[in-house]
């Protein structure tokens, strides 16, 4: 009898558990590490947002939301951003253009001015995201840890753990974490099971996240009607949704080389940055402040009265928020894509659900941040994630799982929102 051919193939061995004992400390102190910095960073910004939108409108008699102070303040952002990428050591790091959730370890003198950078861009109103610097500023520290602390580890092992740690400490849970760990290490060779290859990482997560949940207490749960009884009639709403959520993103996409290179044409930071702000002012006037700063209490407010506002209200939102974002992250403004474009999802679902009402606005919701996410970031998993995590509702997840085909394949293969150094197109 021939056998089968799967039990003829050599398996991985395990790596023994006294090689896996030595990382926990490490991956003890990363995780804790990892989201006090994110902790610290998010703190000040917050502290600092309060004095720019309310204590200083507040004493000058003007209106926190209004036009006038909108343009005026993203323009002030720009310029105090731009004064840091011209004049700090390292300015502020690479072009955020280029660069995505797996950070480059930085040498430590570019960090302060990254995080300050970060700090001022989240104070400030720009539709951006903290992921990205926190996640290279505590990769940069990491590294520089284990290589004066422990040098006979490899680098990539304090990558992995700093990754790891910040992204449980963004998503208050490790399983996000382990969910891009395990799709980056989908397409590398890895020695051994794969769970000894994450046994570290993830454990980093646990730390950051516990430590985060301990501390802040976050939750990302919108608090929607609860969703039962998937149909016939929620199955075609949630491939239509998540289909034109992905082509939206899609879109931007496509045009942010363009807005890139327009704006790599003014050449210096003390141009690009504040015609920037002076453009997400003028889009937050349009769609109102709302669309302004990274997104995550702005989709509460949403979903607090998915009745509050028109289908039309929503659809300018999402549009504008969509554009600031590429505005934001193609003019030099240190900062990540995720959160806005969970706004973009947000703003998207409930358009729908205001079109057609019998669309369930948890449904709406969950499968506009699908594919949006898909378009934005290119990870399967983050994506149905997050769309799973906003509603907090086990009768949607099958329904995720087959919108996110379809989605799936208007965006693979096709250009990222992350460029190269020379300005073309990752894919």
């Amino acid at each position: 009898m021939a056998q089968d051919p799967a039990s003829q193939a050599p398996t991985a061995p395990a790596t023994p558990a006294r090689a896996l004992l030595p990382l926990i400390l490490p991956a003890l102190l990363v995780g804790v590490g990892a989201s006090l910095l994110f902790l610290g960073v998010s703190e000040a910004a917050e502290a600092l947002q309060d004095v720019l939108w309310e204590t200083l409108p507040d004493a000058l008699g003007i209106g926190r939301y209004s036009s006038l102070w909108m343009i005026s303040m993203l323009t002030a952002t720009g310029i105090a951003v731009g004064l840091v990428v011209w004049k700090v050591p390292g300015h502020a790091g690479p072009d955020p253009a280029t660069t995505g959730l797996e950070a480059p370890a930085l040498p430590p003198a570019v960090l302060p001015g990254l995080l300050l950078a970060a700090a001022l861009m989240l104070a400030g109103g720009p539709s951006l995201g903290p992921e990205n610097p926190i996640i290279a500023a505590n990769v940069g520290l990491a590294v520089w840890f284990g290589r004066r602390f422990a040098p006979r580890s490899p680098g990539d092992v304090w990558m992995a753990l700093a990754e790891a740690a910040t992204i449980g400490a963004l998503f208050g849970t490790p399983v996000a974490a382990a969910l891009v760990i395990s799709e980056a290490l989908a397409g590398r060779p890895i020695r051994g099971k794969l769970w000894d290859n994450v046994f570290a990482p993830l454990m980093a997560a646990a730390v950051g996240s516990m430590t985060m949940t301990l501390i802040a207490e976050p939750s990302f749960d919108l608090d929607l009607p609860a969703f039962t009884d998937p149909g016939w009639s929620d199955l075609l709403a949630a491939l239509v949704i998540a289909s034109v959520a992905a082509v939206l993103g899609m879109a931007a996409v496509y045009v942010f080389p363009y807005v890139h290179a327009a704006f790599q044409r003014l050449r210096h930071p003390m141009l690009m940055l504040p015609v920037g702000g002076l453009v997400l002012g003028l889009l937050g006037a349009l769609g109102g402040h709302l669309t302004l700063f990274k997104g995550l209490e702005e989709i509460g407010e949403l979903a607090s009265d998915p009745d509050g506002w028109s289908a039309g209200e929503f659809a300018k939102m999402a549009v504008v928020k969509l554009a600031a974002l590429v505005i934001a992250a193609a003019c030099g403004f240190r900062g990540g894509r995720i959160f806005p474009a969970v706004f973009v999802g947000v703003a998207l679902g409930l358009c729908a659900h205001a079109l057609v009402p019998e669309v369930h606005p948890a449904l709406a919701v969950s499968t506009g941040v699908l594919g949006i996410l898909l378009a934005v970031t290119r990870q399967g998993w983050v994506s149905l994630f997050t769309a799973a995590v906003l509603v907090v509702s086990p009768a949607i997840l099958s329904l995720l799982c087959i919108a996110s085909l379809p989605a799936w394949l208007l965006v693979t293969g096709r250009p990222q929102m992350q460029l190269r150094e020379d300005g073309t197109s990752v894919r």
